[in-house]
């Protein structure tokens, strides 16, 4: 069966709020498109983000490269009751990884149907391991995590990255202990682009004066890195960029704003009356003032 992926929250928000108390293992967090894969009665199923794949659609490749290996299929056949989520590494945004690193499916998670849980690391490591199916490995594992610690593994996380061509995406912090405040297994991501915007003075004062509430959360939440993204899988997905691209670039940007960050702004601002079509004209100006060799 289809189990959709949990979606990583920000490092600092209350969602993770607390997740850096005990033991921590940090990850690279590599720029690809999401993958899972699972037993169906015998049978190697995949699927993206969102939904189960087939051969016609197959989430650029991944489907087809995944349903006839070896190694899928002698792990699924001794534990059929698992499913496998990882990120199967086609160019998006970041594209600066080595020769030999893409068109390769790197597990990070796996989850156990029966329990609803997600496995430690160290339970699913040796399995993977032993059948040679490529993971990510953790960069640091960390006790009573903090800021500092986990930026000096985000500049040090050149996993993949051809030598001399800067850092990855970012990180992901999982605590396999943690239970949010809403009773739920989450982790925190940290990703190196918005992080520098939020963190580095070289990026410049903002200006406050008149700032409206709308404006505010646009120019929070709607970074570089996230408009750079939803472009990458739009050209992906179309074989290229088009003009007739630019609605879908623009309702997609909004969508993932009102999707993956309104309970961080409304909880940021203690329940403010927020007017959403003012959100959407702010979040247009943006992406126009971020891409605008686009329009």
């Amino acid at each position: 069966m289809f189990i959709k992926y949990q979606h990583l929250e920000r490092f600092g928000t209350a969602e993770v709020e607390g997740i850096q108390v005990g033991k921590t293992y940090v990850f690279p967090k590599i720029d690809g498109t999401n993958g899972s894969l699972w037993d169906e009665d015998g049978v190697l199923c995949a699927g993206s983000r969102n939904r189960k794949l087939s051969a016609e659609a197959d989430n650029a490749g991944f489907y087809n490269a995944m349903k006839d290996d070896r190694r899928m299929l002698a792990f699924f056949k001794t534990h059929p009751h698992l499913t496998l989520y990882g990120e199967w590494l086609v160019p998006h945004t970041v594209t600066t990884y080595r020769d030999d690193a893409w068109r390769r499916f790197y597990v990070f998670d796996v989850y156990h149907q029966q329990d609803e849980k997600l496995l430690p690391f160290d339970v699913y490591e040796p399995v993977l391991k032993a059948l040679n199916i490529d993971y990510l490995a953790p960069l640091a594992i960390i006790k009573n995590g903090s800021v500092d610690m986990y930026t000096t593994c985000l500049e040090k996380n050149v996993f993949l990255i051809k030598d001399g061509a800067g850092v990855g995406e970012g990180i992901v912090v999982k605590n396999y202990d943690f239970i949010n405040q809403y009773g739920r297994q989450v982790w925190a991501k940290i990703v190196t682009n918005e992080f520098k915007e939020k963190h580095h003075k070289a990026m410049g004062a903002p200006e406050i004066g008149g700032l409206v509430l709308e404006q505010s959360i646009v120019d929070k939440y709607v970074t570089q890195a996230m408009v750079d993204k939803v472009h990458a899988k739009i050209v992906l997905a179309q074989s290229g960029w088009h003009s007739k691209c630019i609605p879908q670039l623009l309702n997609t940007v909004f969508y993932d704003l009102v999707q993956e960050e309104t309970w961080n702004f409304i909880k940021e601002n203690k329940n403010p009356l927020i007017d959403f079509r003012a959100l959407h004209v702010y979040t247009v100006a943006r992406v126009k003032q971020l891409k605008p060799d686009l329009f």
